[in-house]
């Protein structure tokens, strides 16, 4: 999982990417029209639900999915083309727009359901894009730590939540999960109880290592960035004491090989990253980093 800054982005400030030909930034018009059509949906779905007709508000949410899925195009822009929460591309399936919380029920630990975040149907704040893989298992998986504040229409506080899910635009939850050298993802080392329990529910109700495919890629990934950290420890020993250019060009070399895994775009740039810290090379570290 990598940090996606969503802060202030829209499809109209999201620039051209080479790596996407086909993504054109909105006008101005096209976005305050998509935002003024998700307002009227909002209304709609505000009555329904005075009316208590919840079959009819849910009913309405499915019927208007081609909204949101208007944004799936800047969603992959945004992470570079790959899952916010495998951070995969092709590996997890095709994306989602998915909710990060869940539009029309609920589910907690214990399977127990109570009414979703209808009111964020429509909010493209709310949306994160996903591989089918996880997403279909999430479903409507949404628990909250007991004793946790409940955002309710009435009575709004989401961000008072504590909420189990990791959440990829939060920079303090991606830094909770790590990955061993056998392609797992794992709780990264001195986290607290709480925020171990988050993520081990989080990998385990996104297959993050059920999938076997992306455990194992994550594996390759790991052996390819510790192969190329052994070359570049053996070039710079030789270049301990001066007068070996061909070694000092080897040390950059494989500097730049280590940079571009871990770099944003990279697909499990995360998992580099991690191999890297764990290896504890400080130079490495500030090149992670």
């Amino acid at each position: 999982m990598r940090f996606i800054d969503i802060e202030g982005k829209t499809p109209i400030n999201t620039p051209r990417d080479a790596d996407f030909p086909d993504w054109e930034p909105w006008s101005q018009e096209a976005w305050v029209a998509w935002l003024a059509q998700s307002q009227a949906y909002y209304q709609q779905l505000e009555t329904l639900h005075n009316n208590s007709d919840i079959e009819g508000r849910n009913k309405f949410i499915d019927d208007h999915a081609a909204h949101w899925g208007r944004l799936k195009s800047w969603l992959q822009v945004l992470s570079k083309g790959k899952c916010w929460f495998s951070e995969v591309k092709e590996l997890f399936s095709h994306y989602d727009v998915e909710h990060f919380r869940p539009k029309k029920e609920t589910k907690a630990l214990d399977g127990t359901v109570r009414d979703g975040y209808w009111w964020l149907a429509f909010d493209y704040t709310n949306y994160r894009l996903c591989g089918n893989v996880g997403n279909r298992k999430k479903g409507g998986w949404f628990p909250l730590k007991e004793g946790s504040l409940v955002s309710e229409f009435n009575n709004r506080c989401e961000e008072s939540e504590a909420i189990y899910l990791l959440d990829p635009t939060d920079p303090d939850d991606v830094n909770l999960i790590a990955f061993d050298e056998e392609g797992n993802a794992i709780a990264a080392p001195g986290i607290s109880d709480w925020e171990k329990q988050r993520v081990e529910e989080t990998i385990k109700r996104l297959k993050l290592n059920e999938h076997a495919a992306l455990p194992e890629e994550r594996r390759k990934i790991w052996q390819k960035v510790s192969q190329e950290i052994e070359l570049y420890l053996k070039a710079k020993s030789r270049c301990s004491h001066g007068g070996n250019p061909a070694a000092k060009q080897k040390v950059r070399d494989h500097l730049i090989n280590i940079r571009s895994m871990t770099q944003a775009g990279a697909e499990l740039s995360s998992v580099a990253r991690w191999c890297i810290l764990f290896r504890n090379e400080p130079q490495l570290i500030r090149l992670a980093a």
